[in-house]
């Protein structure tokens, strides 16, 4: 399941950005690449939709993506067994923001490199309530050499 995420993320955005690849970024004025990137997100972010909800691993369940804007955030259920929501908030959230950070930057740099925002919601799956959210923008990833 994760793998089909990932695909069709690619797929949908190597479809969408291989057009704007032949343009120069000049050549286009501020507004129309704006109008691009939300199109972009929208039909990311519906195609994603379709799929859901999807196990990511044995405690994690993908349940919602959404975009606004140049914004995709996608919304994850965690079972933390018998860990309380706080103490998952105060034990989990360096690691976690860490890792979610490196795979953002990895698995969505063509979205990344296009200035489009991933957000990650992580909420409990039983109180569904709110456990961390990570938003990340092209800044807090490292510049690849080209």
């Amino acid at each position: 399941m994760k793998k089909s995420l990932l695909a069709l993320s690619i797929i949908i955005t190597l479809s969408q950005t291989s057009f704007a690849e032949g343009i120069k970024q000049q050549d286009l004025p501020v507004a129309e690449m704006q109008k691009q990137k939300r199109e972009i997100v929208k039909l990311s972010s519906e195609e994603i939709s379709k799929t859901l909800p999807q196990t990511v691993d044995k405690y994690t369940v993908l349940t919602k993506v959404e975009g606004k804007d140049t914004t995709i955030t996608y919304t994850f259920e965690i079972n933390t067994g018998a860990k309380s929501d706080e103490a998952v908030k105060k034990e989990d959230r360096t690691r976690m923001q860490k890792a979610v950070t490196t795979g953002i930057c990895q698995s969505s740099k063509r979205f990344i490199d296009a200035q489009i925002n991933i957000s990650y919601i992580y909420i409990g799956a039983k109180s569904k309530a709110e456990l961390f959210r990570f938003d990340v923008t092209q800044a807090d990833c490292p510049v690849s050499p080209r």
